[in-house]
């Protein structure tokens, strides 16, 4: 057997501090660190853990780093471990990141039980970054009971955090029913549970209002199999005071467990592993489009024909992918 990666013990251990170059390790574009990070992973995948793993998405301004600060450090209150992955909005120019999570979550970044790990998105669409999955792993492998996965925003893609999660959490600010009309259809589809943030003070009798709104447009939409009776919900919660946060992970238990007892679970878990082979698939096919020398030749020659007017692009692409065929 090949010598195990010096990160294998440690990550299992659920050393934090390991943990965290792991997930620097497969974020790596480096053909060596990923050729490592591969079989960090394949060593690592027999070990047969599971974490509940929860996305979570909200609107600008909705609260979402105060509540999983406050969820998860009810969570540890508890004596479950927590890890944290939130992916933060790269620059579409120079690709930075502010990554502020880490700093918006103070406290439960130096709570014992907790792993805050904030990423780049790198451009990458469907609000997660491109290795997010591998980086759910890790932390499953590290033992962690519950993986908290922060998409950059809401909006029609952030539904890929769906092929990574077993649960759907969508946080939603008091508002009138005129906010319906600014999340779109496809990410209300998903959502295992809406959870109308700030419903204390001035604020609670409007939230009470967007929860029955939310409720009622719910009920409009086409039942799924994976549901039991009265999922998907609608529940108020408030992250600064930290009501309804026991409620809403005691549905999220409820829903988990149901899910499991019917297959729903082991079904929807293989069906995001056959999703990402196929992403993978794709993902080195386009990445053939810029290392191979004669490839990106081609595709440069083809490209100032397309911009010269010479070439109509479909034409073009066309030929660009039957030269692939025969390469």
């Amino acid at each position: 057997m090949a010598d195990r990666d010096p990160l294998h013990a440690p990550v299992l251990a659920g050393d934090r501090r390991a943990l965290a170059r792991a997930i620097t390790l497969v974020e790596s574009t480096r053909p060596d660190h990923r050729a490592r990070a591969a079989a960090l992973l394949d060593g690592l995948r027999d070990t047969d853990r599971q974490a509940l793993r929860i996305g979570l998405s909200g609107t600008p301004g909705v609260g979402k780093s105060t509540f999983i600060e406050a969820f998860g450090t009810m969570l540890t209150g508890q004596g479950t471990r927590v890890a944290v992955l939130a992916v933060d909005p790269s620059s579409a120019r120079t690709g930075g990141s502010i990554l502020g999570d880490k700093t918006r979550m103070d406290r439960l970044a130096r709570d014992p039980l907790a792993f805050v790990r904030p990423s780049p998105s790198a451009t990458q669409l469907g609000g997660i970054a491109r290795r997010t999955r591998e980086a759910v792993a890790l932390c499953e492998a590290a033992g962690f009971d519950v993986v908290l996965i922060e998409t950059v925003g809401v909006g029609q893609s952030e539904t890929m955090v769906a092929q990574i999660a077993d649960l759907f959490v969508l946080l939603l600010a008091p508002a009138g029913g005129d906010e319906l009309q600014g999340v779109k259809r496809g990410i209300m589809e998903i959502a295992d549970l809406i959870l109308v943030n700030k419903a204390d003070g001035e604020l609670r009798p409007t939230a009470t209002r967007t929860v029955a709104d939310y409720a009622g447009a719910l009920r409009l939409l086409r039942k799924r199999p994976q549901d039991p009776p009265g999922f998907p919900k609608v529940l108020p919660v408030s992250a600064t005071e930290g009501s309804g946060l026991d409620g809403a992970w005691s549905e999220m238990r409820t829903l988990a467990e149901w899910r499991r007892a019917h297959g729903h679970w082991d079904r929807m878990r293989a069906d995001q592993a056959a999703h990402w082979f196929a992403e993978e698939v794709r993902a080195g096919l386009l990445a053939r489009l810029t290392e191979d020398t004669d490839i990106r030749a081609r595709m440069a020659t083809l490209a100032r024909d397309v911009a010269g007017g010479a070439r109509d692009p479909k034409a073009a692409a066309a030929e660009m992918l039957e030269s692939l065929r025969g390469a």
